[in-house]
């Protein structure tokens, strides 16, 4: 994966036509998989013309509403409704000098998870310099995103305790509206490399559940520091290495890898490795020896001449529960089964050893400017499955999406425990 210093806006496509919802739903029953693989992309091929875009600017802002329904565990229906507002900005100060802002408010109804109706996200909100060519500094809430794979990514030390507005599964829009953490970035590059080091201080011991808070105690509720490089090999091989460290926690080393197979085809790992307690002891806070755990995520995706992408994915995580150790759990009080599950979900970790996953990217699915993406994940210890489907229209201001998503298990199961629902939006830009 080549690491560079941070980019502009992508600018967005100008849409024309019409909608072909029966069509759209057809090939939605015919290939349900998965979602978009963004850290890869661009070591995909690509030779369709560049569409028509807008005139760059230095900022982008939409609204969106979406009312959809919920069925929960217990067997009733409950509707809900959503506004959601999206601001972000990065503008240049003066020459190598630029602020980046990024803000979104939703308000629920009813509100998620027993908080308040309106909750307030701010993403990022940094100053950088970036005093050459090759050096850039910047300080503030920075959400700082590492890894090649599409869903679980092992290297992604910054996630814990990001998420405070859930909108959809796809793991797309978990990676991108979640909270920052407060630190220094200071990044360097040079011919064939790049060198990224952070450094996140304590804020606060404890997460606020304030709608407008800024939520230091959960994405600065210890010091941390990283050390990312990256050295070009060959025209096919770029790794990354990564050294991540906590304070009370031993270092972490991480290994990044895209590489090109065919015209096609790309394959990609994601490894991290390191002395720690167990997820069930840090979740339960047992005092348990810490030995050597590690996680991985590898797989491929294949891009065909329709556009259509798919990505298959392995996951696998021996800090979390095996199998039989998942059962007893289950089996147990639900005290220690509910705390661990609250434990996965805060730290975005798998709750078993192994995961599969397939995930789908097609765009202009049959008409121009009709987008679908889709998911399947498998838990291989319960055989739970999580499904998500949507279907998103692109006019030049205007996205109309449907979302849909199910699961298939017991209810303590890890996907089983997640309700049916489906939700209907209409997006606006300014």
């Amino acid at each position: 994966m080549r690491l560079v210093l941070p980019t502009r806006w992508r600018q967005r496509r100008l849409s024309m036509g019409a909608l072909g919802a029966l069509g759209a739903l057809a090939v939605a029953l015919a290939f349900p998989a998965a979602a978009q693989s963004g850290d890869i992309d661009a070591l995909l091929l690509a030779d369709a013309p560049a569409a028509p875009t807008v005139a760059a600017r230095d900022w982008q802002l939409f609204s969106e509403l979406a009312a959809g329904q919920v069925h929960t565990l217990l067997g009733r229906d409950r509707d809900n409704q959503r506004v959601s507002l999206d601001l972000q900005i990065d503008h240049s100060l003066a020459p190598g000098w630029r602020a980046v802002l990024a803000d979104r408010l939703d308000v629920s109804w009813p509100p998620q998870g027993g908080q308040e109706h309106p909750i307030n996200t701010l993403n990022e909100a940094w100053v950088g310099w970036q005093a050459s060519d090759t050096q850039a500094v910047d300080l503030g809430r920075i959400n700082a995103r590492f890894g090649v794979a599409t869903g679980y990514s092992p290297t992604d030390y910054f996630r814990t305790g990001s998420i405070r507005s859930v909108v959809s599964v796809d793991p797309g829009s978990l990676k991108k509206n979640r909270q920052g953490a407060f630190m220094l970035r200071s990044q360097a590059v040079w011919d064939q490399g790049a060198l990224t080091a952070l450094l996140s201080p304590r804020l606060a011991a404890q997460p606020s559940s304030a709608p407008f808070a800024l939520n230091e105690g959960a994405t600065n509720a210890s010091n941390r520091w990283l050390l990312a490089w990256s050295q070009r090999l060959n025209d096919q091989f770029n790794p990354q290495w990564l050294l991540y460290g906590e304070e009370r926690q031993a270092p972490q080393t991480g290994f990044n890898l895209a590489t090109l197979v065919n015209d096609s085809t790309v394959a990609f790992a994601e490894w991290s490795g390191g002395r720690s307690r167990s997820q069930l002891a840090q979740a339960l806070d047992l005092p348990e020896d810490r030995s050597f755990h590690q996680r991985l995520s590898a797989g491929a995706t294949w891009t065909a001449a329709s556009k259509l992408s798919l990505t298959l994915e392995y996951s696998r995580n021996n800090t979390a529960l095996s199998a039989p150790a998942w059962r007893a759990l289950q089996n147990s009080a639900s005290i220690g089964y509910a705390m661990y599950r609250n434990w996965t979900i805060t730290a975005q970790e798998m709750a078993t050893h192994n995961m599969y996953a397939v995930y789908a990217h097609w765009p202009d699915v049959l008409v121009p400017h009709l987008e679908l993406n889709a998911m399947v994940r498998a838990n291989a210890a319960d055989h739970s499955q999580l499904h998500w489907l949507e279907l998103r229209y692109h006019w030049s201001q205007i996205d109309l999406a449907m979302q849909w998503q199910g699961s298939k298990g017991s209810a303590r199961s890890e996907f089983g425990a997640v309700p049916h629902a489906w939700e209907l939006s209409v997006r606006k830009y300014f």
